[in-house]
C-alpha cells in the first residue's frame, strides 16, 4: 500500500477506495496491533484511506474473523501517538478527519476513542492540551464526594450473625447464600466483631472454619474481606513477591495509590504478620530503578498539604527541561517529584506541564520511558488525576477478553468497597457505556458472581 509522503495534505476519503476487500483490511490490522508492538502508521494508511462505508465493512469482517471488537481493540493503542502520527503526515488532526468524514453512531465512537483535537489554535496550545489545561482548573476546585458501596449495617447484631454463620456451615453441605450476604453487607469493623463473638461462643476461629467451607475465588473474596484492611493490603504485597515471579502490576496499584496513613498501617500489619519490614521485602524482590520507586513510595511520606504555584512552576519546568533520550536523568527528577509531593500540588504541577510544552506530563512518561519505571509513574499520575478511575480500568481490564484475572477483580473489590466503589463504578460506565454490574454479570459465575454483585452494590 502506497504510504502519502510526509507533510502530505489529507484530501479526505469520502469516495470508495478502489480495490477494496474488508476481510483483507482486517487481516492487516490484526497483524499490525498483535504483539510486542504496533504498526500505528500502517493502521493510519487503513483508516484514512477508507470511506465511512468501507471502514463499517472492515469493523465487520474483523468481528466476524477474529471474534473481536476493533473499536475496543483501537483502544488499546497509544492513540497519542497515533494522532501524533497523523499530524506529522496530513498538517491536521486525526480528529478533524473523523468528524468530517464519518457520522453516526460509528462517528461518536471513533471521535470518544481519538480522545482530542490536535489542531492549532492560533498561539495558544494546541486545543487538546487546552481542554486539559481546563479540566486540570476545574479539578483542582472541584470536591468529589467519595462513597463505598458497603456501609456499617443498621441494627448491628453480632450475636445473631455469628450464630448465622455457624449454623450455615455446621454439619453436612454449606449455606453459601448466608456467608455471602452477612459478609457483603457489614462494614470491616463490624466483621472483625463478628470475628470476635463467633470465638466467644464457638471457642472456634471464624476463618478457619470459612477456609474449610468455601474454595476457590469466592473463599479469596470472602477471606479477604474479612481481614482487616491493613492485613489484607500486606498480604497481597507478600503475595505478589512470593515464588519465583513478581507481580509488578500488583506492587504498583497498592503502593501507587494508598494514601499515607494507609501506607503505614501496611508496613505495621507487613512486619507483624511476616517478621520482616516491607522496604526491606520490596529491596530484596525488586531492583534498579523501579525498587527505588517502591521503596520511596512504601515509606508513606508524601507531602500532605496543598499546592504552592510558585514550587509547581519550579517542579514543572525540572521535569520539561530534561534533554529527550536522558533517561536516568529524567527518571529520578520524576520520581523526586512523583512520589514526594502531595496530591494536590502534583495536580498545580500537571496543570503548568501543560502550558509550558503543550503535553499531558502522562503522554511523556509513556513516550519517553518503558517498563515497571513506566508503569510505576503512569499509576501514580492517573491515581492523582482520577484515582476512581484508575481502578475502573483496572477492572474493566480485568474482565476483557478471554479469560477473567480473578486476582486482580477481587483485589479491587474487596480494597475499595468501602472507600470509593460507587465513585468507580460511575466512572466505569461513563467510560466503557456498560455499566461494571453487567460486566461483571458477563465475566463471572456461581457463588462469585454473587459475592461479587453483592459488593457492587447494584446497577447503573
Amino acid at each position: 500500500m502506497a504510504k502519502p509522503a510526509q507533510g502530505a495534505k489529507y484530501r479526505g476519503s469520502i469516495h470508495d477506495f478502489p480495490g477494496f476487500d474488508p476481510n483483507q483490511d482486517a487481516e492487516a490490522l490484526y497483524t499490525a496491533m498483535k504483539g510486542f508492538g504496533s504498526d500505528k502508521e500502517a493502521i493510519l494508511d487503513i483508516i484514512t484511506s477508507r470511506s465511512n462505508r468501507q471502514r463499517q465493512e472492515v469493523c465487520q469482517s474483523y468481528k466476524s474473523l477474529y471474534g473481536k471488537d476493533l473499536i475496543a481493540d483501537l483502544n488499546e493503542l497509544d492513540m497519542l501517538d497515533i494522532r501524533e502520527i497523523f499530524r506529522t503526515k496530513y498538517e491536521k488532526s486525526l480528529y478533524s478527519m473523523i468528524k468530517n468524514d464519518t457520522s453516526g453512531e460509528y462517528k461518536k465512537t471513533l471521535l470518544k476513542l481519538c480522545g482530542g483535537d490536535d489542531d492549532a489554535a492560533g498561539q495558544f496550545f494546541p486545543e487538546a492540551a487546552q481542554v486539559a489545561y481546563q479540566m486540570w482548573e476545574l479539578s483542582a476546585v472541584a470536591r468529589v464526594e467519595l462513597k463505598g458501596t458497603v456501609r456499617p449495617a443498621n441494627d448491628f447484631n453480632p450475636d445473631a450473625d455469628a450464630k448465622a454463620l455457624r449454623k450455615a456451615m455446621k454439619g453436612l453441605g454449606t449455606d453459601e447464600d448466608t456467608i455471602i450476604d452477612i459478609i457483603t453487607h457489614r462494614s470491616n469493623a463490624q466483621r472483625q466483631q463478628i470475628r470476635q463473638t463467633f470465638k466467644s461462643h464457638f471457642g472456634r476461629d471464624l476463618m478457619t472454619d470459612l477456609k474449610s467451607e468455601i474454595s476457590g475465588d469466592l473463599a479469596r473474596l470472602i477471606l479477604g474481606l474479612m481481614m482487616p484492611p491493613a492485613h489484607y493490603d500486606a498480604k497481597q504485597l507478600k503475595k505478589a513477591m512470593e515464588g519465583a515471579g513478581t507481580d509488578e502490576k500488583a506492587l504498583i496499584e497498592i503502593l501507587a495509590t494508598r494514601t499515607n496513613a494507609e501506607i503505614r498501617a501496611i508496613n505495621e500489619a507487613y512486619k507483624e504478620d511476616y517478621h520482616k519490614s516491607l522496604e526491606d521485602a520490596l529491596s530484596s524482590d525488586t531492583s534498579g530503578h523501579f525498587r527505588r520507586i517502591l521503596v520511596s513510595l512504601a515509606t508513606g511520606n508524601r507531602e500532605e498539604g496543598g499546592e504552592n504555584l510558585d514550587q509547581a512552576r519550579e517542579d514543572a519546568q525540572e521535569i520539561a527541561d530534561t534533554p529527550s533520550g536522558d533517561k536516568t536523568s529524567l527518571e529520578t527528577r520524576f520520581m523526586t517529584i512523583l512520589c514526594t509531593r502531595s496530591y494536590p500540588h502534583l495536580r498545580r504541577v500537571f496543570q503548568e506541564f501543560i502550558k509550558m510544552t503543550n503535553y499531558d506530563v502522562e503522554h511523556t512518561i509513556k513516550k519517553e520511558m518503558s517498563g515497571d519505571v513506566r508503569d510505576a509513574f503512569v499509576a501514580i499520575v492517573q491515581s492523582v488525576k482520577n484515582k476512581p478511575l484508575f481502578f475502573a480500568d483496572k477492572l474493566y481490564k480485568s474482565m476483557k477478553g478471554a479469560g477473567t484475572d480473578e486476582k486482580t477483580l477481587t483485589r479491587i473489590m474487596v480494597s475499595r468497597s468501602e472507600i470509593d466503589l460507587l465513585n468507580i463504578r460511575r466512572e466505569f460506565i461513563e467510560k466503557y457505556d456498560k455499566s461494571l454490574h453487567q460486566a461483571i454479570e458477563g465475566d463471572t459465575s456461581g457463588d462469585f458472581l454473587k459475592a461479587l454483585l453483592a459488593l457492587c452494590g447494584g446497577e447503573d
